[in-house]
């Protein structure tokens, strides 16, 4: 099992906004970032600036995917 967070890269494209935007809107690294665009491990605390950020809640960027 694994994460995947194609939920968080359809909403940026649903509200127009890139990996750089959501970078400065959350004041998450761009280094998270890459993490999470790779479906490396990434802390709770970035996965929830991200989601203050959007106003979602983190079933609403990411889902567990059987491999």
């Amino acid at each position: 099992m694994h994460i995947s967070y194609n939920k968080l890269w359809k909403m940026l494209i649903d509200k127009g906004m890139n990996k750089h935007d959501l970078a400065e809107k959350s004041d998450v690294s761009s280094a998270s970032i890459a993490k999470l665009s790779k479906g490396a491990n990434i802390t709770t605390d970035v996965l929830l600036k991200i989601c203050t950020a959007m106003g979602c809640h983190i079933e609403d960027i990411l889902e567990t995917i059987d491999d």
